[in-house]
């Protein structure tokens, strides 16, 4: 390819709502143009990089048995009806009406649509397991689209699914599933990336594990042991507080005036935060309320109270839902509440397991000093509470396995696995007949990559000051090709000659056939990022060389002569390549 021919501009400013790394680089330099909030149309180099990212999925999904299907973006919204995703999913997925008045959705993801591929095409335990997978364009109806390709609304991925016949079956798979991800995650290039315990969310499933290219701008919150044995996402992440046991003391109301908040109650009475609990109001999907409470210091982890209490979403309580239950707001507690069909009642094992805590007293400007749970709460209400950790872990906190305190680090998600087991084969009939001729429920696991995401999270951790520095497995090209003083017969010649040669010996080149001046060939190329470069000039020509860097050697080159040049490149492509296989 000649710079001169190449679609796509590069620019010297940074778009005004570019705030990451990669957004501002796949703008300037050419490799996506927005269409719409959170919709981008892909340049030929950004389609290049994702076109080799997706031959590396390709290459790792065949190499575990993977059988590559088309499945349609636009679903009917029957399937999901099946599933009972349809209701419950929120605005993030599209749905619409068609010209014969059939609801219809855009597919966010596509296990319903690929359990009416199995529960036709798959019938026998013999046929078992298998996994079918495909590369296919993606709707999400973010409310918030972020940080260029990170974030977006209409998406590529790889989503694969697999098929069993017993729950080891799919474990077995789900590991070489696991063993693939860090293969092609390896070979993209990115230089960090952690696999750890997640919460499976809308896609459901019993145990699932996400991929998490470690950088500053990353919107997951991850927790790791100093010795990296524990990880996991803040969603699920635990730790070994330590609570304070002593002697009950007498319960004791107290009057606390406008003390509303914890930092006012703790400042009023001269305590730590960690003396007190408070109380939290939600109001679950099908309208009762939730009654959550926590240590003062400490703040609730909704992703773990929305699974404890199996609900999709969940929205704070208003005051008149409170009052009925007979709380206070600001001022209440469990004390006095009895937990019923309308009112969920979920204690922290912080707040159960502390003694002496400060709690409203459901009344006004008034709080009760030395509640302990043990002591305070009737046997038969303690039965119908519910007792689970629901904290926010924080950096520092205890490990729950080593004991060390733990690190929090940011990470953008570039893949995700679950075992789904018979979440969506059962209610959607997917079923094979085992040996004595009986249906049984299909055991499924689903995989999948964001593939536009994957290449901004490769900028995010290799880039320097002036551009992205390509992997070369992933690069638009192995070699960019300079000429100064481009004008000058010589150079031309000589570049044009080194150019034709590369590419019969198969290299991937660009050649910058401009003109331009040096400053804004060197720009244009570190916006390009290739990984090696050759730069021939009337002063290496005078010795019949050409000068050759790596891309992210800074200013450290090297001469070459111009007769063994392609050999050369052709050696350094492959140590290149040596430096991501698996």
């Amino acid at each position: 390819m000649k710079l001169s021919q190449l679609v796509g501009q590069r620019l010297k400013e940074a778009p005004r709502d570019a705030q990451t790394i990669s957004h501002i680089y796949l703008i300037r330099g050419g490799y996506c143009r927005p269409v719409s909030t959170g919709l981008f149309t892909l340049l030929p180099l950004g389609y290049k990089i994702t076109d080799k990212i997706k031959a590396i999925i390709r290459e790792e999904m065949n190499r575990i048995g993977g059988q590559e299907i088309l499945m349609p973006v636009v679903l009917p919204a029957e399937l999901w009806q099946e599933s009972g995703r349809y209701e419950k999913v929120g605005q993030e997925l599209l749905r619409f009406t068609d010209r014969n008045s059939k609801a219809m959705i855009l597919g966010m993801t596509h296990e319903e649509a690929v359990v009416q591929v199995a529960r036709t095409e798959l019938t026998s335990y013999k046929q078992l397991p298998t996994m079918l997978y495909q590369i296919q364009t993606k709707y999400r109806d973010e409310a918030r689209p972020r940080a260029g390709l990170i974030r977006v609304r209409e998406f590529t991925m790889k989503d694969a699914y697999s098929f069993h016949t017993s729950q080891a079956s799919l474990e077995e798979h789900y590991a070489k599933e696991h063993e693939a991800y860090t293969r092609i995650f390896k070979r993209i290039g990115l230089k960090r990336c952690l696999s750890i315990l997640s919460d499976s969310g809308m896609i459901g499933g019993a145990i699932s594990h996400e991929f998490m290219a470690i950088a500053d701008c990353g919107e997951d919150t991850i927790f790791v042991s100093p010795n990296g044995e524990y990880k996991a996402n803040r969603e699920i992440a635990t730790s070994r507080l330590n609570y304070v046991k002593e002697e009950p003391k007498p319960l004791q109301e107290v009057e606390t005036p406008n003390c509303k908040t914890i930092d006012d109650l703790a400042k009023f009475l001269g305590i730590k935060p960690e003396q007190t609990c408070k109380a939290v109001f939600y109001k679950h999907f099908d309208g009762t309320l939730i009654f959550a409470c926590i240590r003062g210091d400490l703040e609730i982890n909704e992703a773990k109270l929305k699974k404890i209490t199996q609900s999709p979403e969940i929205d704070f309580a208003n005051d008149a839902l409170i009052e009925d239950a007979g709380a206070v707001p600001g001022f209440a507690s469990i004390l006095g509440i009895k937990p019923s069909d309308k009112i969920r009642i979920v204690l922290d094992h912080s707040a159960a397991e502390s003694s002496n805590l400060v709690v409203g007293a459901n009344k006004k400007d008034v709080h009760c000093l030395n509640f302990n749970f043990d002591r305070d709460v009737p046997a038969e209400d303690k039965a119908k509470i519910i007792i689970d950790d629901i904290a926010t872990v924080r950096e520092g906190d205890p490990c729950p396995v080593t004991g060390q305190p733990l690190q929090m680090l940011k990470g953008i998600e570039v893949g995700n696995i679950f075992q789904l087991g018979t979440k969506y084969s059962e209610p959607m009939g997917c079923t094979y007949l085992d040996a004595d001729g009986k249906a049984k429920p299909m055991i499924m696991g689903c995989y999948g990559i964001g593939v536009g995401r994957a290449m901004a999270a490769v900028i995010e951790q290799c880039h320097d000051d002036h551009g992205p520095v390509w992997p070369i497995t992933i690069a638009p090209f192995e070699v960019h090709l300079i000429g100064l003083n481009h004008n000058q017969p010589e150079v031309q010649a000589a570049c044009q000659k080194l150019y034709d040669d590369l590419q019969a010996a198969g290299v991937d080149v660009i050649y910058d056939d401009r003109g331009e001046k040096a400053g804004f060939s060197f720009a244009d190329a570190d916006l390009i990022g290739a990984p090696l470069r050759i730069t021939i000039s009337p002063k290496t020509l005078a010795n019949n060389q050409a000068e050759f860097k790596h891309r992210e050697d800074g200013k450290n080159f090297q001469l070459i002569s111009l007769d063994g040049i392609v050999d050369f490149i052709k050696q350094q492509i492959q140590a290149e390549f040596d430096k991501y296989s698996v």
